[in-house]
């Protein structure tokens, strides 16, 4: 399996985020932590491919949002946030040298952080930055290749569906519990993260294995109930910019 990921740029200090950190984002901090996230995808196995920062791009890091990877081919979206729409191209040009890849028009939005693939089904979460258009594109790319795209209404609040949930296995998912409506996951068996914890539920998860933000017992305990190995990572200065785990990189299956 392969995993794309961005370096940091010098800008990431003027990130996104809902709320303006304080304190500000540690950039050198950030890129010792983004090491470490680095090195804990290499010990799952994973051969980690890093795109370079772009200076322009504050959010460039956040690469899962860029794309979409299933079924054999890469969509490359449009992210919601305009500041956001140029971080595609560098990472569309690494995806086509290894897929197809499509792409996605005006006024479509989708971020990658509100896709969650469990077995054939893709469930997109509606969102302030993906609209019901990105949802429509997503099934008219992967519906063919023989996916279902489910939309998820997410409340107000949640800035993306991985924010509150992440896949274990493709019938094992994560979920803050309360977030999201019963079911939702229809038959998938569901490791419960407290809303004291919801930033936890953010997960990398390769097999037996997942990396998880540090410093969130009861969902690192839950996860070790589950069967799983905790690799814990710091993620303090991307929680800053509203970002964590999953956000950090692109998983490409082998």
């Amino acid at each position: 399996m392969l995993a794309i990921t961005r370096a940091v740029p010098d800008a990431f200090a003027d990130a996104l985020a809902a709320v303006p950190p304080d304190p500000p984002i540690d950039v050198a901090r950030a890129r010792v932590q983004h090491a470490a996230y680095q090195a804990a995808l290499g010990a799952l196995g994973l051969e980690v491919v890093t795109v370079p920062a772009d200076p322009a791009c504050p959010d460039c890091c956040f690469v899962e949002d860029t794309a979409v990877v299933a079924g054999g081919v890469a969509l490359i979206t449009r992210p919601g946030a305009p500041s956001r729409q140029a971080e595609g191209a560098a990472v569309a040009a690494v995806l086509a040298a290894r897929m197809e890849v499509v792409t996605m028009t005006a006024p479509a939005t989708l971020d990658g952080g509100d896709c969650l693939r469990l077995g054939r089904t893709l469930y997109v979460g509606r969102s302030a930055r993906t609209s019901a258009a990105g949802v429509a594109r997503a099934a008219e790319v992967f519906g063919p290749r023989g996916l279902d795209v489910v939309a998820v209404d997410l409340p107000p609040d949640v800035l993306h569906l991985k924010c509150v949930c992440a896949r274990l296995a493709d019938d094992r998912v994560l979920v803050v519990r309360g977030a999201l409506p019963a079911g939702v996951f229809g038959a998938a068996a569901v490791v419960w993260v407290p809303p004291e914890e919801a930033y936890a539920a953010n997960v990398v998860a390769v097999d037996d294995r997942a990396i998880v933000a540090a410093g969130f017992p009861r969902t690192h305990d839950a996860l070790a109930g589950a069967g799983f190995t905790v690799h814990p990572v710091a993620t303090t200065e991307f929680r800053k910019a509203d970002g964590s785990l999953t956000c950090l990189s692109i998983l490409i299956p082998g």
